[in-house]
C-alpha cells in the first residue's frame, strides 16, 4: 500500500503511452515535491525496475547526464533508459530497482546487534564498494554533493551501488567556451533515449589529467591538477537549492530518505523559501558559481556550512568519512540539529578552526558570522569511536579534517593498506 503523500504532479506517469507500452506500473514507493518513484515491470522480460518521474528539469538533466557518463561503473546504479520530450512533460528515468539501502542495513545491524556492529571484514567490504562508486564519479570530475547511507542502494546479493544524482555537478568540462553567456544543455536532441548496457557515449572528462591507473598519482599532484582545471574551466549549468527539491523521500528505487530518530521533520527541510532559491539560482547563473546549499546536514563538509561557492570533489570526501564512521559505530558522527549546531559538534571533536588547522578558512563567506569559543580539549575521534581500533580511527581522520586539500582521495583510500590486511 502506498503510504507516501502525493506530490502536486503525482501519477502523471500512468497517462503516458510511450511508458505504459513498455512498463507495467505496479506501485509508488517514494514521493517528494520534485520526484515520484514507482516500482514497475518491464513487459519484454518481466524485470522489476524503478521508474523515477522527476518534476524538476534541472535535477533531471543532472541525473541523466551523470548516469550516462557513469554507465558501466560497477558500483553506480544502472540507468536502463529515460523518457523526455518537448511536450512539457516530466522526465522519467528507468533504473535498477533495489529493496533496501545502506542506511537500512546500518539500522538493522544496530537493532540486531545491540550496538556491536559489523565485523571488520564486513565493514571493509561495504567501504570498498562505497569508495568504488564515488571513485567512478571523481574520475569523471563529478561531485555528487549528497553522499549519505540512504543514497547507496543494496541488492539482495549484497552489491552496493551509488544513486540519486539530482544534486550532482560535473565541475569541469574541457573545451567548453567560458565566454558563452548561455551554454546549451549537454543534450538538446530528443530526450527519449535508451542507454545500452555497455555505453559507447563519449563525454568530455578528465581522463587525460586523471588516467584510470590513479595509483600513480600522489596526493599533491591530484589536487594540483584539480585546482588547475577548476581555474581554467567553468561549469555548464547553474545551481538551485536542491534541499527544496528532495524533501522527505523513500530511499528505495534511487530516491533519498531523510528520516531521523527523533522524528524532527524540520531537520532536513530547506533553509530557503522557493522564491529565495529562485533568486539564488539567478545569481549563480550570472556568477557561474556553485551553491553551498546542497547535501544533507549530518554529512555536509564544513566549507559548505560556511557558505563556500568555490569547492570541488573534496566535499564528497568529508561525507565519505562520516559514512564510514557510521558503519563502524552504527550511529551518525555529527547529528546536528541546525547548521550552527552541526559546526559546533564538529568543532567539539576536531578542535578550533583557525589558520593552522585550515589555511584560508577566514576567507569563507560566513566565517565571520559563525564563530566558536576556544576549544582547549577537543573530544577527539578516539572518544567518539571508543570500540574501534586505531587503524579504523585513522581511516576516518584521513577524510574528516578541516582543510579540504588534506583529505585523502578515493584513489588513495582504495590503495590504503587497511583494505589489504586481514580480515
Amino acid at each position: 500500500m502506498d503510504t507516501h503523500p502525493p506530490s502536486e504532479k503525482s501519477w502523471t506517469i500512468h497517462t503516458r503511452p510511450e511508458i505504459t507500452a513498455k512498463y507495467q506500473i505496479l506501485d509508488r514507493v517514494g514521493s517528494a515535491a520534485y520526484a515520484d518513484v514507482y516500482r514497475g515491470r518491464r513487459l519484454s522480460d518481466d524485470v522489476t525496475v524503478a521508474l523515477k518521474e522527476v518534476h524538476d528539469a534541472r535535477s533531471a538533466l543532472r541525473e541523466i547526464e551523470a548516469l550516462r557518463v557513469l554507465q558501466g561503473s560497477q558500483n553506480v546504479v544502472v540507468m536502463h533508459e529515460f523518457f523526455w520530450n518537448d511536450d512539457d512533460e516530466d522526465a522519467v528515468i528507468v533504473l535498477e530497482f533495489f529493496r533496501t539501502d545502506l542506511a537500512a542495513v546500518i539500522a538493522e545491524a544496530a537493532a540486531a546487534g545491540g550496538g556491536r556492529g559489523f565485523d571488520v571484514g564486513e565493514v571493509k567490504r561495504w567501504m570498498m564498494q562505497v569508495l568504488s562508486g564515488v571513485d567512478a564519479c571523481h574520475r569523471n570530475m563529478i561531485v555528487h554533493r549528497d553522499l549519505k547511507p540512504s543514497n547507496f542502494l543494496v541488492s539482495d546479493h549484497g552489491v552496493l551501488k551509488l544513486a540519486h544524482f539530482g544534486q550532482a555537478r560535473i565541475i569541469m568540462e574541457p573545451g567548453f567556451d567560458s565566454t558563452e553567456e548561455n551554454p546549451p544543455p549537454p543534450y538538446e536532441h530528443d530526450y527519449t533515449s535508451s542507454v545500452p548496457e555497455s555505453s559507447s557515449i563519449e563525454h568530455p572528462s578528465s581522463s587525460e589529467a586523471f588516467p584510470h591507473d590513479q595509483g600513480t598519482i600522489n596526493h599533491e599532484e591530484y589536487f594540483r591538477v584539480l585546482e588547475e582545471m577548476k581555474t581554467k574551466n567553468t561549469i555548464y549549468d547553474t545551481d538551485k537549492d536542491p534541499n527544496i527539491q528532495d524533501g522527505n523521500t523513500s530511499c528505495l528505487a534511487t530516491c533519498t530518505t531523510s528520516n531521523t530518530d527523533d522524528g524532527d521533520d524540520d531537520l532536513w527541510k530547506a533553509s530557503l523559501t522557493f522564491e529565495a532559491a529562485e533568486e539564488e539560482e539567478r545569481r549563480n547563473e550570472l556568477d557561474c558559481c556553485l551553491t553551498p546549499r546542497v547535501g544533507t546536514r549530518w554529512y555536509k563538509a564544513p566549507e559548505l556550512l560556511y557558505g563556500s561557492t568555490d569547492y570541488g570533489l573534496e566535499v564528497d570526501l568529508w561525507s565519505l568519512g562520516c559514512i564510514f564512521a557510521e558503519l563502524l559505530t552504527l550511529k551518525p558522527l555529527f547529528p546536528g540539529t541546525s547548521d550552527i549546531d552541526q559546526l559546533s559538534r564538529i568543532v567539539s571533536v576536531l578542535g578550533n578552526i583557525d589558520g593552522e588547522s585550515w589555511p584560508g578558512c577566514s576567507k569563507l563567506p560566513d566565517h565571520a558570522t559563525m564563530s566558536f569559543g576556544n576549544v582547549e580539549r577537543p573530544i577527539g575521534f578516539e572518544e567518539c569511536m571508543k570500540n574501534c581500533g586505531k587503524d579504523q580511527v585513522s581511516m576516518i581522520k584521513k577524510l574528516v579534517c578541516y582543510d579540504p586539500a588534506r583529505r585523502a582521495t578515493t584513489m588513495e583510500m582504495l590503495h590504503d593498506k587497511f583494505f589489504s590486511e586481514e580480515p
